[in-house]
């Protein structure tokens, strides 16, 4: 009765363990599934990886190729292949088939903690003890070049969705922002008072997590290089974290035995699982999120169908971009879990709401929602500039064709009732006026403003202006979506509430009554 009400009033389901894997025979420290969802790859402290097939029918491959512990292992949804960094100082790139052939990548000088693929399967990174962040080509499968900066190991690496970007997280306490093109270190975040041990990016690539040995997960925007979010999350070092697909949840593993499930969008912890019979270590969702693995010290693989996620998939976007920029431009203020409220009177960019830490106003979540923009078609090329909102008609010859602002003669455009709106290359005051008294009326716009010529103060204020008002519509699109879920809710509520009264009037007329003499 009580799934059947949840299911009716739409709340989400809990997490099921739908199945486990038993084959290793020493802690598993990495998962990572399939693409085409038909198979699970592990790696573990025994030196193995391991595929583990979905159908019961088929068995499992063991490839033994590293000569010390598995301690990280990826899979390329591009051209399928795995990836495994090993205590032996390789990393090995394997063929998911019976034959387990692969081939050795050399260049670490010390264990590879850590591998992970592009989205476009074109380039590897790994990260290791010797200090450094190193860049593969898999097709050629080749050494590229090297991050270097980091003063201690790198325990986890990843490229941002649109790998222009990859973060690391070291031993040194620091989690650092590369730029892939010019393999400089960009942002350096050391707010971690432990070793960071994970870091992933957000599937928008506009923030970044990580976790470590303090016990606490981070979130950092990587526009404003802000921390955003801050959980004291696990009683003991945090091992892993992953961002579900919608970014609307993060997954957590601990060495206190646990795996936690938070709610990003509402601000809370969402689940604690007891699974595992000792420490976790590896966890990842599946390429929908419907699914997602852990791994543990119990030498156990399992699998868990997500459920929660279900209900919320209603507010989840169906495809999220990346910011193409990353600039700071939107000033922010670092604010912890369980503080009375945000600390800054400017809230994050594109951000949802805050996060756990014993209810209230908390630090702001990181969902995010881009509001649509409408660019009038006859300045299409040229956004910074407006067209008074009584030119409505755009002339169909001009709408195709690209208007340059910013050298030659000065615009204007033109309109009569017959002709719509058209260009005029005479020079003119900014004004709407008859021109030649048949009804036509003349528009000035003026050549595009350079920043670069205005003084540096009046430049930076501008631009400041740009990012906050920017800010503020991005607040009142997040202020709508709420209103919306909210009212969503109290009608999914209301629905329950009548559930729950039709429900005695139902068993009193089938059950027996009594009577008495």
């Amino acid at each position: 009765m009580v799934s059947q009400l949840a299911a009716e009033i739409g709340q989400p389901e809990d997490p099921t363990l739908e199945r486990s894997f038993r084959g290793h025979k020493d802690a598993v420290t990495s998962v990572a599934f399939n693409h085409n969802m038909k198979q699970l790859i592990s790696g573990s402290l025994d030196g193995c990886v391991m595929v583990w097939n979905f159908k019961p029918q088929l068995r499992a491959f063991r490839f033994a190729g590293h000569k010390a512990a598995v301690m990280s292992v990826a899979f390329d949804g591009v051209n399928g292949t795995i990836a495994s960094g090993s205590k032996d100082k390789t990393v090995r790139l394997w063929q998911p088939s019976v034959e387990g052939r692969s081939s050795v990548l050399k260049a670490h000088t010390g264990t590879v903690r850590c591998v992970n693929f592009s989205a476009d399967g074109k380039l590897l990174i790994t990260a290791g003890d010797d200090k450094t962040v190193k860049v593969w080509s898999v097709p050629g499968q080749r050494f590229q070049f090297t991050f270097s900066g980091h003063s201690n190991w790198v325990r986890s690496c990843c490229f941002s969705p649109d790998g222009r970007l990859a973060v690391s997280g070291s031993d040194d306490k620091t989690v650092r922002i590369w730029d892939v093109a010019t393999r400089q270190c960009i942002r350096v975040y050391d707010d971690h008072s432990g070793y960071v041990n994970t870091v992933a990016f957000h599937p928008d690539g506009t923030c970044v997590a990580s976790a470590g040995t303090d016990n606490a997960i981070k979130v950092w925007d990587v526009r404003s290089n802000q921390l955003v979010q801050h959980y004291s999350a696990h009683s003991g070092p945090v091992n892993n974290v992953a961002f579900h697909p919608s970014g609307d949840f993060l997954l957590s593993s601990s060495l206190d035995t646990t795996l936690k499930v938070w709610d990003l969008r509402e601000g809370q912890l969402f689940y604690t699982l007891h699974g595992h019979e000792g420490a976790t270590y590896g966890v990842g969702f599946s390429p929908a999120g419907d699914f997602f693995a852990s791994g543990g010290a119990d030498e156990q693989v399992l699998i868990w169908r997500t459920n929660f996620d279900r209900v919320m998939a209603d507010y989840v976007l169906t495809s999220v971009q990346p910011n193409p920029r990353l600039a700071t431009t939107y000033p922010t203020a670092a604010v912890t879990v369980g503080s009375p409220g945000p600390v800054s009177a400017v809230p994050p960019p594109r951000v949802l709401r805050g996060l756990e830490g014993g209810g209230g106003a908390g630090p702001p979540a990181i969902r995010t929602r881009s509001p649509t923009r409408q660019v009038p078609t006859c300045i299409a090329t040229e956004p910074y500039h407006s067209v008074p909102s009584s030119m409505a008609a755009v002339r169909p010859a001009a709408a195709d064709a690209a208007v340059d602002l910013s050298s030659g003669p000065q615009h204007r455009w033109c309109c009569d009732s017959a002709e719509g709106y058209h260009d005029n290359e005479q020079s003119g005051a900014f004004d709407c006026q008859n021109v030649d008294g048949d009804g036509s009326h003349e528009v000035f716009i003026p050549p595009p403003m350079n920043l670069a010529d205005l003084p540096p103060a009046l430049s930076a204020t501008l631009q400041h202006i740009v990012g906050q008002l920017d800010v503020l519509t991005q607040t009142m699109g997040l202020l709508e979506e709420r209103l919306t879920i909210s009212e969503d809710k109290m009608h999914r509520l209301d629905k329950g509430l009548q559930l729950l009264h039709k429900q005695p009037s139902v068993e009193s007329t089938s059950s027996p009554k009594l009577h008495v003499a």
